[in-house]
């Protein structure tokens, strides 16, 4: 086994070991009031649980409709309440726009965030992989109609994402990158599949279909997934389009567990900051 994929092995376990402790950790969390429902999805072939917070004011504002940040990892033992707190947090302080966050809890994670590869140790990680495209379709032809019947949004939408779930939506970002307005990926996995999305990634830009998307994507101090970023990144600065709007932040200073947390209350505040009041004539 040559040593990249050692590492890429011990990374790993590392990754599902400290999952479990954040899940664990996940489960005493306050989260703001939110409401849940389950949806059957003939694309997944299962029922799937969705979590969503509305900002403050929502019930009473019958008129006003809000941008939507869809979230993988989005159960209420894993990544919905620390998000959920920091959106509301920042737009009580007004710091962000008002949004709906839109959770998907998991049910195979493995499976959903990943496509397919050619690589054998990629194969080792769950029972199921290569999922992604069934996935992206139960998102945007069977949760995003729902969303826009249930909730007052806007046709303005955003993901949010880290580890498989940031490989999720750089592979989104690629392959439908109409789909959402901004892309925001913490530390995505891009080794998966020998790094295809990013070896792919600058005759896919040569065919940009010339959407004004806004795609963040970051790296925490990791072997086996900065050094793709970076090149990534690289890939972007020459050959990105006018119509996107990008940014690349490495954070050597931060782990893989800690990157999201760490990281996504400045990230948010950045990218959703408080429209700028119009000037009168």
């Amino acid at each position: 086994m040559q040593p990249s994929m050692k590492l890429a092995r011990l990374f790993l376990f590392a990754v599902l070991t400290l999952g479990l402790a954040g899940r664990a950790l996940a489960e005493t969390e306050p989260t703001p009031p939110h409401q849940s429902f389950t949806l059957e999805s003939a694309k997944l072939k299962e029922t799937r649980r969705i979590n969503v917070y509305t900002p403050p004011g929502y019930d009473a504002a019958g008129s006003t409709s809000y941008p939507v940040l869809y979230m993988p990892d989005g159960g209420l033992q894993e990544d919905f309440p620390h998000v959920a707190t920091t959106i509301d947090t920042a737009i009580r302080a007004g710091e962000m726009r008002p949004l709906v966050l839109v959770g998907i809890e998991n049910t195979e994670r493995r499976r959903d965030m990943t496509g397919p590869t050619e690589v054998d140790e990629d194969r080792k990680i769950a029972k199921r992989v290569g999922g992604s495209a069934a996935f992206r379709a139960f998102i945007r032809d069977e949760l995003m109609p729902h969303v826009s019947r249930k909730y007052r949004v806007t046709s303005e939408t955003a993901i949010i994402g880290e580890s498989l779930a940031g490989l999720f939506i750089v592979e989104t970002f690629f392959l439908e990158p109409k789909l959402f307005g901004t892309y925001i990926a913490l530390s995505p996995s891009l080794w998966w599949n020998n790094e295809a999305l990013v070896k792919k990634a600058s005759q896919r830009l040569e065919r940009w279909p010339a959407p004004r998307a806004r795609l963040y994507l970051s790296s925490a101090d990791e072997d086996n997934i900065a050094p793709a970023a970076a090149s990534l990144a690289e890939v972007l600065r020459k050959k990105a389009p006018a119509e996107l709007k990008w940014q690349y932040e490495p954070r050597p200073d931060l782990r893989h567990d800690n990157i999201y947390r760490s990281s996504s209350p400045q990230v948010l505040r950045k990218w959703f900051a408080p429209e700028a009041p119009s000037r009168k004539p």
